[in-house]
């Protein structure tokens, strides 16, 4: 793979993913290296002056008001990450951890924070030997930034702490020194420099976006094949009607969901003689709410964008010279659109779980067996997986409650008023592995009721993804375990490959 070269411009959000989940080297450009030595020229200088520097030679929060003599300056920057590091709970996601010290990187690269060039190769030599600091659950306010996250990578480059080595819990000294590599003695303004950040809020949030882009577009999918197992109509989705309400989400959900009904013959078998006027809203109102969805994501994805282009620290070295003190490290812009992220994914969970359980009532489901079961009373077919689909969906409405309009002031009241962007991203992050596992059952279900029209067959690109489904789950018959199939499903619909199965068949049907 093409290294990911850091500089002194924006990540693009495909290069965060790939760092964080496919293990992509990154490495500093020379425009970086540049900046990171005039910055620090700067710091050094204000280092040696008798006027106190925040962050410098002063304490920090609401000890910044004592003067520290150079003796003590490097004591004052470990003991700001080791008070720091004071994370609780369980493990953080290796990939969220990297995608925040490649974004700190990134921030460092800016020469905007006056780090030295070999702390900043640190971060980028960890991130390369696969050595992932341990970070916990909680401590992180989301003001200044995602403080005790980020100390306790900051802590894993000076040798102290645990790191996860591909997939062994090793304390971080002994680690760094198997792959070459030397602890940092921390100099001025360093250790605040390394924990001054959004970078975890932050690489939630891009993690998020890529993964919704995926499974929006798989829930029009799983719509699809309900239109198509529940016997409706594909007339509402005509690029006329949608027309009529100009919404860009919801013209491409619609027209998305039209291709991949493109020559269905379950579709086609009931034209005439249908004597429904319209069909329930989870069907024809699909394209409204998931395109209402597509549009938030394009929202939150333009103030991931601008947060990528930030440097955050505080205080900030500027291109003339100074080091001003600011609240650019406030979460705010990155917590709200995690939330309001959170609205949306629990809603298209809600209209997906209303279309599973019209296959399973045998009074809605135009002709299918009760609970889609083989021999009804015998057999309950997928009553309960209904109830697990619901279970979840009531949790994402419990997560799509904002964490951000909350706030606990800290640090003595200099910190009266916090973001709790990491909360907002931590729940996001559960609210996409629920609409994940949702969005399964539906999948599941609608084959099972699109196997049962036979001989009526689906369209070329909703049987292309149950073809690919059976490949790992069987079609309908007598009960058996249900949660491997489940899980087989969720897999499937997180690694895309129905979704990339039903586009590769739409795309060879159109040509």
């Amino acid at each position: 793979m093409v290294n990911v070269v850091v500089g002194v411009g924006a990540l693009a959000p495909e290069d965060v993913v790939r760092v964080a989940r496919q293990g992509t080297l990154v490495e500093l450009s020379s425009e970086a290296r540049q900046a990171i030595a005039g910055a620090r020229e700067v710091v050094d200088e204000m280092a040696a002056s008798d006027t106190p520097v925040y962050g410098v030679s002063t304490g920090f929060g609401a000890l910044a008001t004592r003067h520290i003599e150079p003796a003590l300056r490097s004591q004052l920057q470990k003991s700001l990450i080791r008070s720091h590091a004071a994370g609780a709970g369980p493990r953080v996601e290796n990939e969220v951890v990297r995608a925040l010290m490649l974004l700190r990187l990134s921030t460092l690269a800016t020469g905007h924070t006056g780090i030295r060039l070999a702390t900043a190769e640190a971060y980028a030599s960890m991130l390369n030997a696969g050595l992932t600091p341990v970070v916990r659950e909680y401590g992180s306010l989301g003001c200044s930034g995602d403080l005790a996250p980020l100390a306790h990578c900051a802590l894993a480059i000076m040798g102290e702490g645990e790191v996860d080595d591909h997939g062994v819990l090793r304390p971080a000294g002994e680690a760094l020194a198997s792959y070459g590599l030397a602890p940092i003695e921390l100099a001025e303004k360093e250790g605040l420099s390394l924990i001054n950040g959004t970078d975890g809020m932050l690489g939630m949030l891009v993690l998020a976006l890529h993964d919704l882009r995926v499974l929006l577009d798989t829930a029009d999918l799983a719509a699809a094949m309900s239109i198509e197992g529940l016997m409706g109509t594909d007339r509402v989705l005509a690029a006329d009607l949608q027309a009529l309400r100009p919404h860009p989400g919801q013209a491409a959900s619609a027209a998305h969901m039209a291709s991949l009904l493109t020559g269905s013959p379950i579709v086609a078998s009931h034209l005439v003689g249908d004597g429904r006027v319209q069909d329930a809203y989870s069907l024809r109102c699909a394209p409204q709410v998931h395109g209402a969805a597509r549009d938030t994501v394009d929202h939150a994805a333009t103030v991931a964008s601008r947060e990528l282009a930030s440097a955050i620290d505080n205080p900030s070295v500027l291109a003339d010279g100074r080091i001003e003190s600011h609240g650019n490290f406030h979460g705010a812009p990155v917590a709200y659109v995690l939330d309001f992220l959170a609205i949306p994914v629990a809603d298209v969970a809600s209209m997906s779980e209303r279309r599973t359980d019209r296959f399973l009532d045998a009074s809605r489901s135009q002709g299918l067996p009760p609970f889609l079961a083989d021999d009804p009373g015998v057999d309950s077919g997928h009553m309960i997986a209904q109830y697990t689909q619901a279970a979840m969906v009531a949790e994402l409405k419990r997560l799509a409650m904002p964490a951000s309009v909350d706030s606990i002031p800290s640090s003595a009241m200099q910190e009266d008023h916090v973001s709790l962007g990491w909360s907002s991203a931590r729940k996001l992050r559960t609210s996409v592995d629920l609409l994940t596992r949702v969005l399964a059952i539906e999948i599941l279900t609608a084959a099972r009721g699109i196997d049962l029209r036979a001989p009526l067959q689906p369209s070329a690109a909703t049987g292309a993804a149950i073809a690919v489904l059976r490949e790992h789950v069987a079609g309908p018959g007598p009960d058996r375990y249900l949660s491997p199939d489940l899980e087989a499903a969720t897999e499937l619909v997180r690694s895309g490959a129905l979704l990339a199965a039903a586009h590769l068949s739409s795309s060879r049907s159109e040509s």
